[in-house]
């Protein structure tokens, strides 16, 4: 199995890196386009929940980002906070749910996570934190 984990500064402009960081780490799979695209889209959605609604944009915070891969060509993605965490995870799971009505495109990405994913859990305690755990099971191909 092959794993990374890196930690970086609770800022928006840290969504690019860890998404270009998912995407370097796949690359030696030779992942389809599509694939490396919605990976990049899971850890984004993820990784800007955690600045945003976990720490209010605390830049003084970190988000941990954990990745394996297994042999069979199982990503596994795990986004962790230390933040506020979630009351209700059944109530975040709900398309256009949102604790910040006023933002664009807001109540959407724990919906388009679940989407892209095989799998997705959410694991929060109020006050500690919250982590997010994604799998994905990337194709088998020629190239």
């Amino acid at each position: 199995m092959n794993e990374m984990e890196i930690t970086f500064s609770a800022l928006l402009v840290n969504e690019n890196f860890a998404r270009t960081s998912v995407g370097a780490f796949l690359t030696p799979l030779n992942p389809t386009i599509d694939e490396v695209i919605e990976m990049k889209t899971i850890v984004a959605e993820a990784v800007s929940n955690a600045i945003i609604h976990g720490y209010n944009n605390n830049e003084n915070c970190k988000v941990v980002l954990k990745m394996s891969i297994s042999e069979d060509r199982t990503v596994q993605l795990i986004v962790k906070d230390f933040g506020k965490g979630i009351e209700n995870v059944e109530e975040v799971k709900a398309p256009f749910y949102t604790t910040l009505k006023d933002l664009e495109h807001a109540g959407m990405g724990m919906t388009i996570i679940d989407t892209l994913a095989d799998s997705f859990e959410i694991v929060s305690e109020v006050g500690i934190g919250t982590k997010l755990i994604m799998t994905r099971q990337l194709k088998e191909h020629l190239g």
